[in-house]
């Protein structure tokens, strides 16, 4: 079992609930590769996906662990919920507490959502991505799968590349590399780091080729545009030049170097065609882990392994 009832930042996990998240993953992979995917592990638990920022890779992996452990799924989205008539975020956690529901996923463009649904809810909170704060969940599917398929995570150097300012992804993936005993460093232009970059708890690069030697993994983050609308910004030409992940780079990193991206990928900016789909990109294997790791998030908050029914 877990130290914690939430799950709503890294640092609401100790080293050792990591590793028994990703051990329990393993065990769940394996249900994944079977012809009949479904466990009845969660019989009867009611699990509510609450995402109100657009999601399609998040919403559909947490909705397909909650079935695969054979909970009763209920999903909210930003246009189909009562937000979009005012409500406000304490109501329709009331709502949802009255309907008993055992744990809530979230999803939310504002950071701090899922702390304030844990101060109304008796139910599990799992932040699906608060923001530009932080996305547990998907720190703990990429860590599974370095250590997947390079075999260890304690003393992997990871370069984390591109819009670190507006990134939740980094923001849990930083201190998720920490905790496992691994080198994280952001690798970004100043524009798309942060203010105080070093209070990330990372190291600081500005140039992607320097330090491009050193790395075991190459995590390349999707530029933002969305949320970078209004700062200065370089053409994707020249992002692509001394940022992006590319051919001639892959063919200067170490040998056994991995590519990694939470997607969507903007093809031709961060990443290459080429690349991404090479073999040493291991992006759709990152999916792939999602289900897994989400059916162990659920199955370890909601008490799973009491009821005898372990994959």
């Amino acid at each position: 079992m877990l130290s914690c009832k939430h799950i709503m930042t890294m640092d609401d996990l100790t080293p050792e609930d990591i590793v028994t998240i990703l051990d329990t993953a393993d065990s769940f992979k394996e249900v994944n590769e079977r012809r009949i995917k479904k466990l009845p592990t969660l019989r009867g638990r009611t699990v509510v996906n609450l995402f109100l920022e657009p999601s399609t890779r998040t919403r559909t992996s947490f909705e397909i662990a909650a079935k695969r452990l054979s909970a009763d799924g209920l999903n909210f989205t930003a246009s189909a919920s009562a937000t979009v008539k005012g409500e406000s975020l304490r109501d329709t956690a009331a709502t949802l507490s009255a309907m008993a529901c055992d744990l809530v996923v979230v999803r939310h463009k504002y950071a701090g959502a899922p702390q304030m649904l844990a101060e109304c809810m008796d139910a599990h909170i799992v932040n699906g991505g608060d923001g530009v704060n932080q996305h547990p969940t998907q720190a703990l599917l990429d860590l599974f799968t370095m250590r997947e398929k390079l075999g260890h995570l304690e003393g992997l150097t990871v370069g984390i590349v591109g819009d670190i300012c507006h990134s939740r992804v980094a923001g849990s993936l930083v201190p998720a590399l920490r905790k496992v005993g691994a080198r994280p460093i952001i690798i970004a232009p100043k524009m798309l780091m942060p203010a105080r970059p070093d209070i990330l708890g990372a190291e600081v690069a500005y140039s992607l080729d320097e330090v491009l030697p050193e790395l075991d993994v190459a995590y390349m983050l999707r530029v933002q545009f969305e949320r970078a609308a209004q700062m200065p910004f370089p053409s994707n030409r020249e992002y692509a030049r001394f940022y992006g992940m590319n051919a001639a780079r892959l063919g200067s990193a170490k040998p056994g170097m991995i590519v990694m991206h939470p997607g969507p990928m903007n093809r031709g900016v961060e990443i290459s065609s080429e690349v991404a789909d090479s073999p040493r990109s291991h992006v759709l294997d990152q999916v792939n882990a999602g289900v897994a790791v989400r059916m162990a998030v659920m199955y370890l908050l909601l008490g799973g392994a009491d009821s005898g029914a372990a994959a």
